[in-house]
C-alpha cells in the first residue's frame, strides 16, 4: 500500500480504537430508538413516531451525501434528485401493480443508482465550481421531468392509494411496525457506510479528496473510484426517497428541488463534514429544531440560519467533531 494511503487508512483506524467503546453509544442509541414507539404510544404521542421515522430517513440521505462530499470531496448540489428518483420509483411500480415493499425498495435503489451512473459518468469529468453547477443542472432537469408527468400528478404530487406490503407477517399500515422496519434498514445501511469509509476503498477516496494529483500519479483509478462512490451514494439516497414515499404515502417533485439538496448540504456541514456520524447528527439537529421552532414562531428560518453561522464560527468541523473530541478526552 502506498505510504500516503497507509497513513490515511491508519488514521481512520485510530478513530475506532478501542472498537468496543466506539460501539457503545451507537448501540445504546439504537436500543433507545427501538423502544421509542412503545414509550410514545404509552404517552399518547403517536404523532412523533412518524416524525422520528422521517428523521431517520433524512439522516440516511444526509449520510449518503456526506459519503461523497465529506469523504470524497465531491460537493453535489443536486443530491436530492436521487431521493426523488427513489420516491417516484415507488409511485411508478405501485401504479404498475407491484405490491411488495422489498421489491419496490430494491428497484428504487437500482433506478437511483442507474441515474447516478449516467449523471456521474459526465459529471466527474469536471472539477470545482463546474462540478457544483452541473450537479445543480442535472437535478433541476430531473425536477422538471417529474413536474411534466401529469399521469403522476405533475406539480401537485401523487398520493399512493395504499402502502407497499411488507409481507413476512408484518403489517405495513401500522406506524410502529413500519418504524421498526425503517430503523433496521437505516441502521444496517449506516453501519455499511461506516465500514466502507474505514475500508481501503474509503481511504483511497479520502486520499483523492486531499490530493487527487498525487493519487493519480500513484496509479489509483481516480475516475472509477469516484464514480463508484457516486453510484453507491445515489443508491442509498434512492432508498431514502423510497422510504419517505412509503411512510408519507405521497410524493411531490418539490422533494427533489435544488433547495432540498442545499438543505442536505447544510445538515452535513452542521453535523460534521467527513465525520462518521456527521450526516445523521446534522439531520437530527436540523429537523428537531425546525419542528420545535415551527410550533413557536412564524420566523423559524432565522434561528436555523443563526445555528449555521454559529457552527461555522465556533465548530467548523461540526457537532459530531465536538462529540469525538469529548470522547477522546474521556479516554
Amino acid at each position: 500500500m502506498p505510504s500516503s494511503l497507509s497513513f490515511t487508512f491508519s488514521a481512520l483506524q485510530q478513530e475506532n480504537v478501542p472498537r468496543w467503546r466506539g460501539a457503545l453509544l451507537p448501540l445504546a442509541l439504537l436500543v433507545a430508538l427501538a423502544l421509542f414507539p412503545l414509550v410514545a404510544s404509552a404517552l399518547g404521542l403517536d404523532f412523533y413516531i412518524g416524525f422520528v421515522r422521517r428523521v431517520l430517513v433524512v439522516a440516511l440521505a444526509a449520510a449518503s451525501l456526506n459519503f461523497i462530499m465529506g469523504f470524497g470531496g465531491m460537493v453535489a448540489l443536486g443530491h436530492a434528485g436521487f431521493v426523488g428518483v427513489g420516491a417516484y420509483a415507488v409511485v411508478m411500480l405501485s401504479d404498475a401493480g407491484v405490491t411488495s415493499a422489498w421489491v419496490v425498495w430494491a428497484a428504487a435503489m437500482a433506478l437511483a443508482a442507474l441515474a447516478a451512473l449516467l449523471i456521474g459518468a459526465v459529471l466527474l469529468r469536471t472539477r470545482g465550481v463546474y462540478f457544483i453547477m452541473i450537479t445543480l443542472a442535472f437535478a433541476q432537469m430531473l425536477y422538471f421531468v417529474f413536474v411534466s408527468l401529469r399521469s403522476y400528478g405533475g406539480d401537485d404530487g401523487y398520493t399512493l392509494p395504499m402502502r407497499p406490503l411488507l409481507g413476512l407477517g408484518l403489517n405495513g399500515a401500522d406506524e410502529s411496525t413500519l418504524y421498526w422496519v425503517v430503523l433496521a434498514l437505516v441502521a444496517l445501511v449506516l453501519w455499511w457506510l461506516d465500514r466502507a469509509t474505514a475500508s481501503r476503498f474509503g481511504a483511497a477516496l479520502t486520499g483523492i479528496r486531499d490530493n487527487e494529483t498525487r493519487m493519480r500519479a500513484l496509479g489509483y483509478p481516480v475516475y472509477l473510484l469516484q464514480l463508484t462512490a457516486f453510484v453507491l451514494a445515489g443508491a442509498v439516497a434512492g432508498l431514502a426517497g423510497a422510504l419517505l414515499a412509503t411512510g408519507n404515502s405521497f410524493v411531490s417533485p418539490s422533494m427533489m428541488h435544488w433547495t432540498q439538496s442545499a438543505t442536505l448540504i447544510v445538515m452535513v456541514v452542521i453535523g460534521g463534514l467527513g465525520r462518521r456520524w456527521g450526516g445523521p447528527v446534522g439531520a437530527a439537529v436540523w429537523l428537531t429544531l425546525e419542528e420545535v421552532l415551527k410550533l413557536n414562531t412564524d420566523y423559524w428560518h432565522m434561528p436555523l440560519g443563526a445555528l449555521l453561522i454559529v457552527t461555522a464560527l465556533y465548530a467548523p468541523q461540526g457537532l459530531a467533531a465536538l462529540a469525538d473530541r469529548r470522547a477522546r478526552s474521556a479516554r
